[in-house]
Order: C-alpha cells, then sequence, then structure tokens
C-alpha cells in the first residue's frame, strides 16, 4: 500500500539551483565553468565581520538567541534605517532570521491564509511562487514588460478580474535589476493601504544599484508593509544565512511566535558577526564598483555574441536578455549553452512561467576574469 504523500511538496524545482548543480558536476570533471547562473557574490564576507565572528568562536557561547534576534543587531539595522532614509523604526519590531528565505516563509505565514490571494509580477523570483503553493495560497501573476519597467503598477491591480489579498514587490529586482522610481512606490504603497492588501516588499538588493533611480524603501511611506531584507547580497553574505525583517506593528506577535516554533532563532554566530557589518562602508563600496565594472563588460561584449536586448538593470547584479531571436526553448538552449561553452546562465523559465522560454539571466556578481572568459566563449560560439 503506497505511503502518504503531501501535495505540498509537488512544487516547481528553484530551476537556477539545477543549473548550479549541473555547473559544478562540469567542473568537477576538470571542465571549464564560468558562472553566470547564481546570484551570489563572487567576494567573501567583509573583513571586521569574518574578524567578529573569529573573536565571537573564542570568547562566545554560540547557543539560542532571542526569537527576534540580538539587541545589538537589530539596534544597528535600525540605525542604518535612520542613517540612509531618515525613518526611525523601532528595534522591536525587527525580526532576524536564518536569510531571507526563512522571512519569505514567516511573512506569508504570519499575514495570509491558505485560499487568499496573492499578486507578484513575473518576471520575478520563483521562490515566492514556489513557496505561496506550499502553503496554499494562491498567486496572481501581474504581467511586466518594458512599458512598466518590469515592475506591478496600480493599473495591473485595478484591471485584475478579483481583489487580492497581498502584493509582493522588489525594487532592484530579480532578474530584470528594474527599480521604481519614489512616486511610483508612493502610489502603489497608498492603494495597497486603501484597498486592504498586504505589501510585502522585497528590498534584499538594495545598496546595489548603478542608474539614475533613486533607492527608497516601502518604510518611507508608512509602517503597514513588511519590509524584507538580507545580509546576502550587499553585505556578501550568503552562506552566514542572515536575514531580517522590519515587520508591521500588528504582526509583530505572531511573526515572533512562528519564528519560536519554527526556526528557534537564526545563527548566532552570523547575528554576532553581522553587527560588524555596518562599519564596512569602503570595502562594500568596492564591491559595488566591481559590479559596475562587471556590467559594463557584459553590455559593451555580450552584444557581440547575439545577446543585444536587455531589462533595464538599475539594480541588483543581473542582466535579463530577451532572446527570442535565438530560440524559443531558454531551458534547452542554457543546457546546450553550458555544455558547448562551459557558460553558466539561468532560463528565463525560473521567473517567467508565460514568457520565459525566450530569455536567460545573466548574473555579474562574481569576478571580472569570469566575466571576461565568458564573454569570449560566448562570442567564439555563436561565429
Amino acid at each position: 500500500m503506497a505511503l502518504k504523500q503531501s501535495e505540498r511538496g509537488a512544487i516547481s524545482p528553484f530551476i537556477v539551483m539545477d543549473v548550479l548543480r549541473a555547473a559544478n558536476r562540469r567542473q568537477e570533471s576538470g571542465k571549464a565553468v564560468y558562472h553566470l547562473e547564481v546570484g551570489q557574490p563572487g567576494t567573501p564576507a567583509p573583513r571586521k565581520v569574518r574578524e567578529a565572528a573569529a573573536k565571537a568562536l573564542e570568547n562566545d557561547l554560540i547557543g539560542y538567541t532571542d526569537a527576534m534576534g540580538i539587541e545589538p543587531l537589530r539596534t544597528a539595522i535600525s540605525g542604518h534605517y535612520k542613517c540612509k532614509f531618515g525613518v526611525d523604526v523601532d528595534p522591536a519590531r525587527i525580526c532576524i532570521a536564518s536569510g531571507s528565505s526563512s522571512i519569505f516563509v514567516l511573512a506569508f505565514l504570519a499575514a495570509f491564509d491558505a485560499g487568499d490571494r496573492v499578486a507578484m509580477a513575473a518576471p520575478g523570483y520563483p521562490a515566492y511562487r514556489n513557496i505561496l503553493g506550499a502553503l496554499g495560497i494562491e498567486t496572481v501573476t501581474l504581467l511586466a514588460g518594458p512599458e512598466s519597467h518590469y515592475q506591478p503598477t496600480v493599473a495591473m491591480l485595478r484591471d485584475l478580474d478579483r481583489p487580492v489579498d497581498g502584493l509582493i514587490v522588489a525594487s532592484p529586482s530579480n532578474p530584470a535589476g528594474s527599480m521604481m522610481d519614489r512616486e511610483t512606490y508612493r502610489e502603489l504603497v497608498a492603494y495597497c493601504r486603501a484597498n486592504g492588501i498586504r505589501l510585502i516588499s522585497d528590498e534584499i538588493y538594495q545598496g546595489i544599484s548603478f542608474g539614475d533611480v533613486a533607492e527608497c524603501s516601502a518604510l518611507e511611506f508608512g509602517d503597514d508593509a513588511f519590509v524584507i531584507n538580507s545580509f546576502s547580497k550587499y553585505f556578501s553574505m550568503t552562506g552566514w544565512r542572515l536575514g531580517w525583517a522590519v515587520v508591521p506593528p500588528d504582526l509583530c506577535r505572531a511573526v515572533e511566535c512562528l519564528q519560536q516554533n519554527l526556526f528557534i532563532s537564526a545563527p548566532a554566530l552570523s547575528q554576532i558577526a553581522g553587527v560588524a557589518a555596518f562599519d564596512c562602508e569602503d570595502e562594500l563600496q568596492a564591491n559595488i564598483a566591481a559590479y559596475a565594472r562587471n556590467r559594463d563588460i557584459l553590455l559593451n561584449e555580450l552584444p557581440k555574441a547575439g545577446f543585444d536586448r536587455f531589462a533595464p538593470a538599475d539594480g541588483a547584479f543581473y542582466l535579463y536578455a530577451d532572446i527570442h531571436h535565438l530560440t524559443d526553448d531558454s531551458e534547452a538552449f542554457c543546457r546546450r549553452m553550458l555544455n558547448e561553452t562551459g557558460v553558466a546562465v539561468t532560463p528565463g523559465t525560473d521567473f517567467d512561467r508565460l514568457r520565459g522560454q525566450n530569455y536567460v539571466r545573466f548574473s555579474f556578481a562574481h569576478s571580472e576574469q569570469t566575466m571576461l572568459g565568458a564573454v569570449k566563449a560566448l562570442q567564439n560560439w555563436q561565429k
């Protein structure tokens, strides 16, 4: 007799991780690989973070912490918002968690019930859709493109046949790298507030920007958005599994109880070391300058290999490329590219189920040497 299997586990794979696995297997066989698939900085955690971790290992009890996180880190994050955006954030509203991934789980469980409807733009980060699906929450796709700067709009929400309970926004976004200007963001927050739509603001790429669009946070427009951030991207600490949320006041206790029961607390060592991350501005800005150089290399050289249609790339470290003139099967195209050139990129189907077969995402988070090797391999491939 067959044993019970939950339907919750029958979610789509996170395709970029499948690509990474294939790329690693190729690399283990001794073949060249250029990692442009995964959104992981090619630099280590800042020096002061590593020093703080080493000191803590020698002197501190690395045990459980308060479920919402250690006070010095929550205070440092509060100070970050005051310094960067002029916003006063009560440290009591800040929840430290094991990366932004666990915060999405906390946010979705605290804000929504099974059967609720949550809207998000496509292309967009696939884990939103997959986590919501595992929780029995319906996702509503807002088809975004150049006309909306690859971001959701008030008009898209108004055009829905049925209302939604939530909206996820990301600025800078993954995979498009687009950012919302301040007035557009303000209008979206106001519309959600007036219509009872819980806004989840993914701000994990904050700090990584290149264009003329000024960075802003949903916190500048009120305290009812659930704001999510992370130490993974700007702070170059992916493997430390450390993120945070600024939680709306009405959800603080729910998030605390969920954290206590699901995750206990974020890793103590990462939290202690994370306090030092806010004192590493010079090193972090040097990383941003390196990303900017990598971005320029791809924008200048990829057109010579046939990739010449890109989303804005205002921020984050991605180029989302339209390749409909090259293929109508981006997954097969990416497999062939990896096998024949060693260049690993992510098919657009990870980010957009309806149109992603005509797109790929390039990550420029790794070294300049990786970028140069990748574009040379692709140029030779397309000859």
